[in-house]
């Protein structure tokens, strides 16, 4: 999938702007771009979410599809949570989620 300019500009003012809050560009440094890997991610984040809501989850429940489609179709949700699951780990500003769950199991 191809990103057009438009796009990429939009992900660069995302980024310039969550840059301006210390609470984001606090964790970043000079090898990492805290702000850029956040504005990366919540794009990543809308685009699965999007392809969730508009064609995968109304694949199973409005077409008729065989069990081997309807499997098919499970396992790209699947994909699309491991992406977005990725995508909840990789930017440090969301690090908390995980010592919530790590606490939440006992850990």
């Amino acid at each position: 999938m191809s990103v057009s300019p438009d796009e990429i500009h939009e992900a660069e003012r995302l980024a310039e702007r969550l840059a301006q809050l210390p609470e984001v560009s606090g964790r970043g440094d000079a090898m990492h771009d805290e702000a850029g890997t956040l504005a990366h991610a919540l794009d990543d984040l809308e685009s699965s979410c999007r392809r969730l809501l508009t064609e995968l989850l109304p694949k199973i429940r409005e077409e008729p599809l065989s069990n081997e489609e309807l499997y098919d179709v499970l396992l790209e949700i699947g994909e699309e949570l491991r992406h977005i699951r990725y995508h909840t780990r990789d930017p440090e500003f969301f690090a908390y989620l995980e010592e919530q769950t790590e606490a939440a199991a006992g850990g």
